[in-house]
């Protein structure tokens, strides 16, 4: 019988119940990025090239999800891996060259006239 919220009949649960020593190994020991790392859950990573014989499996299966843009924790949840042990794989690939990484732009308001508005109206509150 599967436990709630489960997706095999064994109970697993992808990603969160990975025995450590498969995390391990995924990650070849590292657990945390540098703190300059690019990527937070929303950056969007693209392949920048395609798979190459002998790659790790799960470098193959983000630059495959990366063909169009898709964000680290879209990549994290496809791949069933942990948010951290998905940034560490996207750090080597970067690294490699293979993907680039891209903040979703946001317009800033540069216009002085709203944000004039803006502040009369916070000011009526």
């Amino acid at each position: 019988m599967s436990r709630p919220g489960t997706d095999r009949p064994d109970g697993h649960r992808p990603g969160r119940d990975d025995a450590p020593d498969r995390l391990y190994t995924i990650t070849q020991g590292r657990s945390r990025t540098d703190p300059d790392n690019p990527f937070d859950l929303v950056t969007l990573v693209v392949a920048e090239s395609e798979p190459a014989a002998g790659m790790q499996s799960e470098h193959v299966a983000i630059l495959e999800l990366t063909r169009f843009p898709a964000s680290v924790a879209e990549i994290a949840a496809e791949l069933r891996l942990p948010v951290g042990i998905t940034k560490v794989l996207l750090c080597d690939l970067l690294a490699a060259g293979r993907v680039s990484a891209r903040h979703p732009r946001r317009p800033a308001i540069t216009d002085p006239d709203i944000l004039e508005q803006v502040l009369v109206g916070l000011r009526n509150l």
